[in-house]
């Protein structure tokens, strides 16, 4: 079974930065795709991005130039790094492993994130 685990959420002013952890303990890690989620009150569940075992990133119109995510396959860490944020970021965020050969998939617990002055 894998595990995921965030950190790094909270409260930050619209304009601001902030970044997530993620600690993934499943095998074989380089191979999944990793990627950020988040909810927001009241709406569905809607994907930030992800990067593949290659490296490639991927991400939802509403981030582009905003958030980055990179990984380390070496420590089994996912990250997402937030810049001028926005009050309409203000969720939980989720991150997600996803390993396509095995639609094998696991999600953390959620980090909230509060954009607002």
């Amino acid at each position: 079974q894998g595990q995921l685990v965030e950190s790094g959420g909270g409260l930050v002013q619209p304009g601001g930065s902030l970044s997530l952890s993620c600690a993934a303990s499943v095998r074989s890690f380089a191979a999944y795709i990793m990627g950020w989620y988040r909810r927001a009150p009241g709406k569905q569940r809607e994907m930030v991005g992800n990067v593949n075992a290659d490296g490639l990133e991927t991400y939802a119109d509403s981030v582009k130039g905003r958030f980055t995510i990179s990984r380390d396959n070496a420590k089994n860490m996912v990250y997402l790094q937030m810049t001028n944020l926005k009050p309409d970021d203000t969720a939980i965020y989720y991150c997600n492993a996803y390993y396509p050969p095995l639609r094998k998939e696991y999600w953390g617990q959620g980090t909230q994130v509060t954009v607002s002055s």
